[in-house]
């Protein structure tokens, strides 16, 4: 799977599938690349699973020393308007998209970058705002 045309805000689905053997060099290589990008919610989600102090501390670094997609006042409008517009747009309950999801895929479309990720509400979303959705690996394909 090729991850051209980024920069690419890496959704925690992605981070939680780096290390996987069929994504890890492609990974390594996009970081090296500076084609990663953080966002605070992905960071937050990050630090959540961190298990010890030790770990909220290389997460918060290693997230810290990337380029940012903010999450702004005009970020938080564009998801509750995604959220909207995905309702007007579709079957009863086709707008229920995680809060995170939402915000991270607005904040990456304010910014111009895409969204690396394994989640199919960014599909979704990308219906609504403008930002290329890119799974990391084929839906199915890593656990």
């Amino acid at each position: 799977m090729n991850w051209a045309g980024g920069p690419w805000v890496a959704d925690t689905s992605a981070w939680a599938r780096a290390h996987e053997p069929e994504i890890a060099q492609r990974w390594v290589a996009a970081a090296r690349a500076g084609e990663l990008v953080a966002c605070p919610i992905i960071t937050l989600e990050l630090l959540h699973d961190a298990r010890n102090r030790d770990e909220v501390e290389g997460v918060s670094a290693a997230l810290a020393a990337l380029r940012q997609a903010p999450v702004t006042r005009s970020v938080t409008d564009a998801a509750i308007g995604a959220v909207r517009d995905l309702a007007s747009a579709g079957a009863d309950g086709n707008h229920r998209v995680p809060t995170a999801d939402a915000l991270v895929a607005a904040a990456a479309a304010e910014r111009g970058f895409g969204v690396l990720h394994y989640d199919h509400d960014f599909d979704r979303l990308a219906q609504v705002l403008s930002f290329t959705s890119q799974w990391i690996a084929p839906a199915g394909s890593v656990d």
